[in-house]
């Protein structure tokens, strides 16, 4: 069951119907079915709950008819509402980081990738800890305080804190390899350009069709998460390094980017940073603005960059067969994209690739290196 408020309050710059569906899109690369969704309108999300008592009764109403055995809402819950909704609803209760944090443990297939994703996982949970012993917190004020609960807890925090810095400590050690891997990159002389884009805009479907390098690709959130870097040829027989790493998405956790911190570097060596779009997203406007505020997090917004407008194919009408020029030449009057900074492509029926090689050649100036 998803659930989400619609807070007055809110900065999100989509709407909490869209905002569910693309949850319903996480739950579903977690592996999990979903079985139905409820919004609230609320000045602001209630302390305790989350809910207003009266939805919250009607949640619990509607384990009877639908069967659910997981909630996950589409906000990050304090330690007291997850504690109070378990305690309520009798199931597993998620928040959307929680959800992300599964669908990357999933993912993950590279010792690099899986470490980032344990330092999340740990980072998330170590604020937590207080709130999943304070069941034993009721045993008062003086006599008792210094009982099972506090030293459990304390017992605990120094775990998880050690565990932290033993994963911050490999994740070192791994980022002095890839400085290796950056600087023998610069000596080369060859160009990089790195994929960026939201969860699912097709940059790893472009990846493996310009370079054949068969990473996973499917129609779901987050299905690459390790980086992956192929040699490709240019019109002119130029070189440049095409780069693909983790998609982003609303909401991103801020454990994600700061234990992803040491793979999203890759992009600041970047010569250009290529933006794919998904154009059949009705959100593709603020998954943009979405993707451009993580880059300005990250310090790269003075990046050159170029836009691919991906998915065109699914624009179409399809009774018919289409051409790559007739496709094109009708796209490009009807989505005003004359710019020659955005390019229209469709990754899976290789259209529109000529042309945006030769706007990354052409981007990047007179050729450094030759295949």
């Amino acid at each position: 069951m998803l659930v989400a408020v619609a807070s007055k309050m809110s900065t999100d710059i989509i709407s909490p119907e869209d905002s569910l569906d693309e949850l319903a899109r996480l739950t579903s690369s977690a592996g999990a079915d979903v079985v139905g969704r409820v919004i609230q309108s609320l000045p602001v999300p209630t302390k305790a709950y989350y809910l207003g008592k009266g939805k919250l009764a009607e949640l619990l109403a509607l384990r009877e008819s639908t069967g659910y055995d997981v909630v996950i809402f589409d906000d990050e819950l304090s330690p007291l509402q997850q504690r109070n909704l378990e305690d309520s609803l009798k199931v597993k209760v998620l928040d959307r980081v929680a959800l992300i944090l599964d669908v990357f443990g999933r993912r993950a297939q590279t010792r690099e990738g899986q470490l980032q994703v344990e330092l999340a996982q740990h980072q998330y949970l170590s604020p937590r800890l207080a709130g999943q012993w304070s069941h034993l917190e009721r045993l008062g004020g003086g006599i008792g305080t210094r009982g099972p609960g506090e030293s459990q807890l304390e017992t605990d925090r120094r775990l998880i804190q050690r565990r932290i810095h033993r994963l911050n400590q490999q994740i070192k050690k791994v980022h002095k390899q890839r400085m290796l891997y950056r600087q023998q990159r610069r000596r080369s002389g060859i160009p990089i350009v790195s994929l960026v884009g939201y969860t699912n805009a097709g940059k790893s479907t472009l990846l493996n069709t310009l370079s054949q390098a068969k990473v996973a690709s499917e129609d779901r959130l987050f299905t690459t998460l390790d980086p992956t870097t192929r040699r490709i040829v240019l019109p002119d027989k130029s070189t440049i390094l095409l780069s693909d790493t983790v998609g982003f998405i609303r909401k991103l956790p801020p454990a994600i980017i700061s234990a992803f911190r040491a793979t999203l570097e890759e992009l600041t060596e970047a010569s250009l940073l290529l933006h794919m779009v998904d154009l059949t997203s009705h959100n593709a406007a603020e998954e943009c603005q979405t993707v451009e505020s993580i880059l300005s997090d990250l310090n790269l917004l003075d990046k050159p960059r170029l836009m691919a407008l991906n998915k065109i194919d699914l624009l179409l009408d399809n009774s018919r067969p289409w051409t790559e020029e007739e496709a094109l030449d009708y796209l490009s009057d009807r989505e005003e994209t004359t710019n020659e900074s955005t390019v229209l492509v469709s990754s899976t029926r290789k259209w529109g690739l000529t042309r945006l090689l030769e706007v990354i050649r052409k981007t990047l100036g007179q050729p450094t290196a030759s295949a």
